[in-house]
């Protein structure tokens, strides 16, 4: 079994790529989460890399409010949110590699560490799936990465559609990928497309 740090060092390099694409023309265009266009959504995965760095810590988190971490900067509408997002994701494989980072509970979500692990992990895989469909990019998850997900979703399921955190699974067309098969577990469905 991988360390969740280990898990996270690997969706980050393939996630940097997508990160580094995404131009300034692209921050309005929608994504596979009806409720985020892509500024919106970016601002949503750093707020949570940041968060669930607090957690590996056992730390308390606080989502009540998404600050816009792509705005900020040189006035030109786009910060150095890409910089931003290297340093974060740094800090989360950093966080989430600290000898008790899995042991115990992670801060007031009250759940077992490596579940709030696998939490993030899957955010950050998801997620990037979303920005390089919405953005026109390819993207493919690590293999162990899915792997590792595919029974950790499947467990927190039905809690995150209670929650309204996963919407109801979607449809997979036969012969799927085992990634196909886990975006369509999360409510998503695989063959998206913003046009």
């Amino acid at each position: 079994m991988k360390a969740i740090s280990e898990l996270l060092e690997a969706t980050t390099v393939r996630a940097m790529p997508v990160v580094q694409g995404v131009t300034a023309q692209d921050m309005t265009a929608p994504t596979p989460c009806p409720e985020y266009d892509v500024r919106a959504l970016i601002n949503h995965l750093l707020h949570v890399i940041v968060n669930f760095q607090a957690l590996a810590a056992k730390q308390d988190s606080d989502f009540s409010t998404t600050p816009d971490r792509v705005s900020a900067g040189d006035g030109s509408g786009v910060g150095d949110w890409q910089g931003l997002f290297e340093d974060e994701t740094r800090r989360l494989v950093k966080a989430w590699a600290a000898p008790d980072a899995e042991t115990g509970t992670a801060g007031t979500l009250g759940l077992p560490a490596r579940t709030v692990g696998h939490m993030v992990l899957l955010d950050l895989t998801v997620h990037i799936w979303d920005l390089a469909r919405a953005t026109g990019q390819p993207y493919g998850p690590d293999p162990e990465v899915v792997t590792e997900l595919g029974p950790a979703v499947e467990e927190m399921a039905p809690t995150a559609r209670k929650w309204g955190v996963f919407g109801e699974p979607a449809g997979v067309p036969e012969g799927a990928s085992p990634f196909g098969r886990l975006l369509a577990a999360t409510g998503r469905d695989p063959r998206w497309s913003p046009r």
